[in-house]
Order: C-alpha cells, then structure tokens, then sequence
C-alpha cells in the first residue's frame, strides 16, 4: 500500500512538504479539487465558444504580441508553441529534488481551480511525480517575472513528449518514457501552456529547499560553535537569560537558550576564567545566529504564502464570470526574501570563519594553528584561509540580485524580479557555508583534544565521539582536504528532526 498525500486547499507548509519527500508518497488530488478544476475548464470553454473578444494568452499572442488574435483552429497549437519557444533555459541541471518540489508545487497551483486546464494535465505532472520522472531543468534562464518562463516550460515539455527525463538514475527522451508507461502526450487545449509556464515555481521550489538547508545549517552551526565556545575556554555568561530578556529577538533568546542546553554538565564552560570577556565571535553569537533565524522566519512566511497561491496569469475567477489579466507571475516578493536570506547564511559563514581564525591563533593555552611541534608541523594553519576564501565568495554572491532589473519582450515585461538568480546564487552560497562550519567542526574538534582530560557537556561529548569515527585528531601534518571533506559529509549525513529545526520559541508553526 503506497502513503498518499492529498492535494487539497488545506495550507501547504514545509514540515508537510518536508515528510512528503522523507517518507516518499505520492499525490492524489482531493474530490474538492477536482471539482474546482472541472469547473474552471467548463467555464473557459463555454466563454471560448459564445465570446470573441480578444483574452490575453487564451486567443492572442504572448508578452508584446497580446494584441494578436489567434483562430480557434489554432488555439492548441498556440500552446504547444509557447512551451517549445520558452524552452530556452541553460546552464547545468537544477537537480532532481528541486525538479520534484517544482513538480509539488505547479500541482499545488494549478489544481485551486483558476488556471483553465484539463484535470488531465495535473494528473500527468502527477503521474511524473508519483513515479519519480524528472523533467530536465536548467538553472538559468528565468527573469523572475512573467514567471520562471524557461525553467517552467523545460518542466512542461515532457507532456508534449518532448525534452528529455530522469527516471532512476538514468537518461530517457519524454517520448521513450511515454512509450514506456503507455502514457499518450497530453494534446494542450487554451490557455494551458501559458497556465504551466507563468507561475513562480522554479524559484518556489529553491526557496523551499533552501529553508530546508538553511535551517538544518542554522541548527549545527549552534552545535559546533558551542564545541568552539567550550574549546575555546569561553564563557557562558553572554548567554544568560537575563541577557536576552532585556532585548528580546526571538532568535537571539532562542539561541542563548539552546547553547544553555548544549552546554549542560560541561567541565570546561564551568571552571574559573582567567579572561572577563571574549571577542565578539563568540560573546555575540546569539545575536548573530540569532538574527538568522529571526530572517529565515521571515522568509519562511513569504515562501508559504507563495506555494499557496495561484502564480499564473490571467487569473480566471468562473463564479465571478472574470478573467483578468494581472500579475501574480512577478517574483519579487520572492527576489526580495532569497536576497534577504543570502545575507542572513552567508553571516553564519563569516562568524564561524572568525571563530576558526581565534582558535588556530595560539590562545587560552592552545598550540598555534592547533598542532603539537608547531614550526614543523604547520597543521590547521590553511584551512583558516579555505574558510577566508569560501566567505569572501559568499559576500560577492550576497549582493542582492533583486535589484537589477532588465527589459524584456519588446518593453511590455519592463520590469523584472531576477528572483531566480538569487534562488540560484542562495543554493551556492548556503552550500559553502555548510563548508565553513564543516571546517569549524574540524578545528574545534582538535582544539577540544588539548583540554583533556577536562570534558565538554555529555551531548556534546557524544556528538564529538560520532565525530571523531570519521575525523580522528591530527598528530602531524598530512592532507587536509580529506578530512574536510569527511567533515562535510558527516554534517551532510546527521539527521535531525524536522519538528527541531522549525521548532521556534514560542511551539512548532
């Protein structure tokens, strides 16, 4: 018996969306939905037939050829066009777990009932999904307004049996995989190729992902800077209640708080400090880390809203007998939070490259560049400057892509998002910052071993113990990178709860 997951008008939220992929179900459109679909198509038929004015996408051209009437004989083949002219995206493969939120999404969006198109369609992109058939997509090309236009119709050409695919693991033609299911090509009726390519999904379906990447990031970034406090022979007290009481961020609090628990039962955050304060790499990591989390709350906000809604254009409204034409294809409530969320990870990259920095420095009685025989042996000195460079590329990508803006179509698409490149620049960015702490888990992993036979927390001994399995500590110098690179993997590889990780300070959203 397969687990289904019920595509209905119930809200569409992260944890759902989250648990759809970890226990791999599939979809089934809610009788609701099917119903508003239906009826929606009724409706655009009937005004197809008994209205000759000209509507927009539905019997004219596209962008500056809206003045265009197209025949009725045409119609079919007007979309048909649309999609294979839009298919111009380039650049690598978006890969195939985005393909797939993109796949959720533009089913989401398309089944509320004021797209126009034939339940057939939905239940073909349902069938892709269901049975993990993944449209090539290529990362560049969307404008981030109109909608994600190229991206959107490399998703769409397979239902014409065009394009190519993935299906477990390996390379097919949409034709082949046709053939392969005994699947027919889905023959567009008005309206619907505009309906599968105006829509914000490429750029929907990153800013989920990323939420997901970001929060698990913000989560080991907390515990692996609390291995680099205690290595560090910080202190506890910038993490005191009363502290964060009197300036009451939500992130802030809830970073103190979580550092508080990390830390229970350590030998080393309880002893007697020779040193009042520590550098702000440290003393301030609940207002840094913390101010993350407050932004990726934010985001989080505009992301649900987005999946939520119907992002194609005109909007057809059959109860209100309208079609109107506006535009709830334009990204930028979208550009503007994955800018947003660029600079709040690419902060969590810069603190931890500091704290790295502070403990390879000589201090609190650690060796320099934490290796015995220093001189010799130059040890943990080159990570630092892997960790300085990542940053440094990740401040360049930080720059918000949101505000360019390009003309396009003739001057009728005048302004634009550019949501999709800061999608794409924010996947990038947040990968190296998993590689950034990666490295501060590597040096605060070695600093902890010179404070022996004083102890960490038990939780933290016990992440450590896991750990060091597959990083041991290094005695003398040898190849770096392949520790990094274990390093990121057992990141890569720790699993936590997702009620953890959006879990905030007042309950679970």
């Amino acid at each position: 018996m397969y687990n289904y997951h019920i595509i209905s008008s119930k809200v569409l939220d992260i944890v759902t969306i989250y648990n759809i992929f970890k226990d791999n179900k599939k979809l089934k459109l809610s009788d609701e939905l099917k119903n508003k679909v239906a009826a929606c198509k009724t409706y655009l038929d009937a005004k197809l037939a008994n209205n000759k004015k000209p509507m927009y996408g539905i019997n004219t051209g596209f962008g500056s050829l809206y003045n265009v009437k197209i025949s009725d004989k045409d119609l079919t083949q007007l979309q048909e066009n649309l999609v294979m002219s839009h298919a111009c995206g380039t650049g690598d493969r978006v890969p195939e777990s985005i393909v797939k939120v993109m796949l959720l999404l533009k089913i989401q969006s398309l089944s509320y009932g004021h797209s126009g198109v034939q339940l057939d369609t939905i239940n073909r992109l349902v069938d892709f999904f269901n049975n993990d058939i993944f449209p090539f997509v290529y990362t560049q090309g969307s404008l981030g307004a109109s909608g994600d236009l190229a991206p959107l119709a490399h998703l769409a050409l397979p239902l014409l049996g065009k394009g190519k695919v993935v299906h477990k693991d390996k390379e097919y033609d949409a034709s082949v995989i046709l053939e392969k299911f005994n699947w027919k090509s889905i023959k567009l009726e008005a309206k619907e190729g505009l309906a599968l390519l105006n829509g914000t999904q490429f750029m929907s379906a990153y800013g989920v992902y990323l939420l997901m990447m970001s929060h698990k990031t913000s989560y080991l970034a907390d515990i692996i800077a609390s291995i680099s406090l205690d290595a560090f022979d910080g202190r506890l007290d910038p993490f005191h209640d009363l502290v964060h009481a009197v300036r009451p961020h939500p992130g802030q609090r809830k970073v103190a708080r979580r550092f508080n628990e990390f830390l229970k039962g350590s030998e080393l955050i309880d002893r007697l400090k020779e040193h009042v304060q520590d550098p702000y790499s440290f003393r301030c990591i609940p207002q840094v880390h913390g101010a993350t989390k407050d932004t990726l709350d934010f985001v989080e906000k505009v992301i649900l809203t987005e999946i939520n809604s119907v992002t194609d254009n005109p909007n057809i409204f059959h109860e209100e007998d309208l079609i109107i034409s506006g535009g709830n294809f334009h990204g930028q409530p979208l550009a503007l939070a994955l800018d947003y969320l660029k600079i709040a990870m690419a902060e969590i990259g810069n603190i931890s490259e500091r704290r790295i920095f502070q403990l390879v420095s000589g201090l609190r009685g650690l060796p320099a560049f934490l290796v015995d025989n220093p001189g010799l042996n130059s040890g943990f000195m080159i990570p630092q400057y892997t960790a300085a460079s990542i940053v440094s590329a990740n401040k360049q990508m930080a720059t918000p892509a949101s505000v360019d803006s390009i003309v396009s179509s003739n001057g009728q698409e005048d302004h634009v998002s550019m949501g999709a490149n800061a999608a794409t620049q924010a996947y990038t960015l947040i990968k190296n910052v998993e590689r950034v702490i990666a490295i501060e888990l590597m040096n605060a992993s070695q600093a902890m071993e010179f404070r022996k036979p004083l102890k960490t927390s038990p939780f933290l001994e016990s992440f450590l113990e896991q750990y060091r399995k597959v990083v041991p500590f290094i005695k003398v110098d040898e190849v770096l990178h392949d520790n990094i690179q274990a390093s990121i993997q057992f990141l890569k590889d720790v699993d936590v709860e997702i009620e953890e990780l959006f879990l905030n300070t007042y309950g679970l959203k």
